[in-house]
């Protein structure tokens, strides 16, 4: 039987916001990690509400910019929630689109490595939201520890994709401070990685 997903939302015609060109963001049901400032706080609800798709489905439902994607050198993005938790179903999804879609990934790697090396043959960027290196302050923030990112990560090294990595470390207020920030980059450096997004969360407070 085919696979099925929860999928929470798909926004078309996005423009260089999650990877080259225009792309389509399709953002996943379910996530291990429980950030204090979830952004998508209903990916981690019993997703009841949400339609389930197989990769021909979203293939179907996709391929309707297929003309934007070959021309801007666009595609897929798979956001979440964690993507990376539904790895098969993003191999399937890649050989049927092809080599002609860029697909991308926003990521935290809090997956096990068996999930990332099926999908780095298959995806073309990888947006990585690392939190913070120090794993008091990532735990504290997410809930869970952090070395399985960390194994991730140097698997990516490995690899040598670092290169098709963005790096995402945010000023996480009450969380961390610029010189956590600078640790973690320097960190990050000494496994290749130089391609950073900085950024500073943007907290409602009440």
């Amino acid at each position: 039987m085919k696979q099925r997903v929860k999928i929470i939302g798909i926004a078309r015609h996005r423009l260089s916001t999650d990877g080259d060109g225009v792309t389509t963001l399709v953002a996943f049901h379910g996530c291990p990690l429980r950030c204090r400032y979830c952004l998508n706080p209903q990916s981690l609800d019993n997703g009841d509400r949400f339609r389930e798709y197989s990769p021909e489905e979203l293939y179907a439902e996709t391929r309707i910019d297929e003309l934007y994607f070959i021309a801007t050198n666009g595609g897929v993005t798979f956001g979440g929630g964690e993507p990376c938790l539904r790895a098969d179903f993003i191999r399937e999804f890649s050989e049927l689109c092809g080599a002609s879609w860029q697909l991308n990934l926003e990521t935290s790697l809090n997956v096990p490595s068996f999930n990332i090396e099926t999908l780095l043959p298959v995806v073309n960027t990888m947006i990585i939201d690392i939190k913070d290196m120090n794993p008091d302050i990532y735990r504290s923030y997410t809930g869970l520890s952090n070395n399985i990112v960390i194994d991730n990560l140097r698997l990516i090294a490995d690899s040598g994709r670092q290169k098709d990595c963005i790096i995402r470390l945010p000023l996480i207020p009450d969380f961390n401070t610029e010189t956590d920030r600078t640790a973690s980059r320097s960190r990050l450096e000494t496994l290749g990685f130089d391609n950073f997004d900085l950024f500073t969360y943007q907290i409602r407070r009440h």
